[in-house]
């Protein structure tokens, strides 16, 4: 295998590990392009006193410090505010920095290892760590890198390494569901709960809806700063949103099942309204983020039409 074969073969798990930094695909591609330029640049230097891997999670994560300093954190909605109430009433936040989704099929042998690692919910809260912090939880918890190997890295001592990991577990363990909370139906009630949520929600069936969303099921949409929470307030504003004709597709993303939401425009044709990823309880669906971009489908492999 040539060096080139061998930079290509980590370009997956790359994005994945600049991803959970900077919470957006987009960003982490460039961030994983910049990595091998520095790698093809600084080849010479390289003395292999590690493996390729390594130097290169180890330019990668230099790279995302970098773009740490001159960019705010990613968000979603429920991280800005209480839930809404009145789903005619909603507000735009067209200049915030939004979360975005991770195509699992960037990587599908990626996401059977480190699913819990990219799930939403937990990329998410990496947004609210500081940068260092963060790189530290990363390298540690995920890469499972000796504490030494991460000082040397981030050029500060093992004590504050340590300390710097304690407080990023703790704030984690505030914002982050633990894995125990995640406990999912196991198939074949999985796949039947993907099945009626799909036909449900292209048929606008809010009686089947209000049997496949848990009491406390959140919706979340941006870049509309508006969410709701409780099975009540979900379905009204189902009830809102549900009109004309809709088809799912099934995709997936974060290692969660996930549809593409066509609506059918008054060329005859279904055009991508809105990317939806789904967490799932043994009660049902227990949170539905629904990415509102259209730019977003071609990353998971679905055209923005559909005839």
């Amino acid at each position: 295998m040539n060096l080139e074969d061998e930079f290509a073969q980590y370009r997956g798990e790359l994005i994945a590990h600049c991803y959970r930094f900077l919470g957006s695909v987009h960003d982490a591609e460039d961030a994983v392009q910049e990595t091998y330029l520095r790698a093809w640049r600084g080849l010479a230097d390289f003395e292999q006193r590690s493996s390729l891997r390594t130097w290169l999670y180890r330019i990668a994560t230099r790279v995302c410090l970098n773009v740490l300093k001159h960019s705010s954190r990613r968000l979603v909605p429920s991280a800005l505010g209480a839930p809404g109430t009145d789903p005619h009433d909603l507000t735009y936040g067209l200049e915030t920095r939004w979360l975005e989704p991770f195509p699992d099929q960037l990587d599908p042998a990626l996401i059977v290892g480190a699913r819990q690692s990219l799930r939403l919910a937990m990329v998410a809260a990496l947004q609210h760590l500081p940068p260092r912090q963060r790189a530290v939880l990363i390298l540690r918890d995920v890469l499972d890198w000796r504490t030494s190997e991460v000082a040397d890295l981030l050029e500060t001592t093992a004590g504050a390494v340590n300390s710097s990991l304690q407080r990023a577990r703790a704030e984690l363990a505030r914002r982050a569901p633990v894995e125990e909370e995640l406990s999912e139906p196991g198939e074949p009630a999985h796949r039947a709960l993907l099945d009626q949520y799909a036909k449900a929600l292209e048929t606008a069936d809010l009686a089947a809806l209000e049997n496949l969303l848990t009491q406390d099921v959140r919706w979340e949409m941006p870049p509309v700063e508006t969410w709701f929470e409780g099975r009540a307030a979900v379905l009204d504003l189902l009830r809102v949103k549900l009109s004309g004709r809709r088809v799912l597709v099934e995709t997936s993303a974060n290692g969660q099942p996930a549809f593409g939401w066509y609506v059918r425009r008054a060329d005859g044709r279904l055009h991508a309204h809105s990317l939806l990823v789904l967490t799932l309880a043994a009660g049902g669906v227990s949170a539905v983020m629904a990415f509102h971009r259209a730019d977003l489908f071609p990353l998971f492999g679905l055209p923005p039409v559909r005839p």
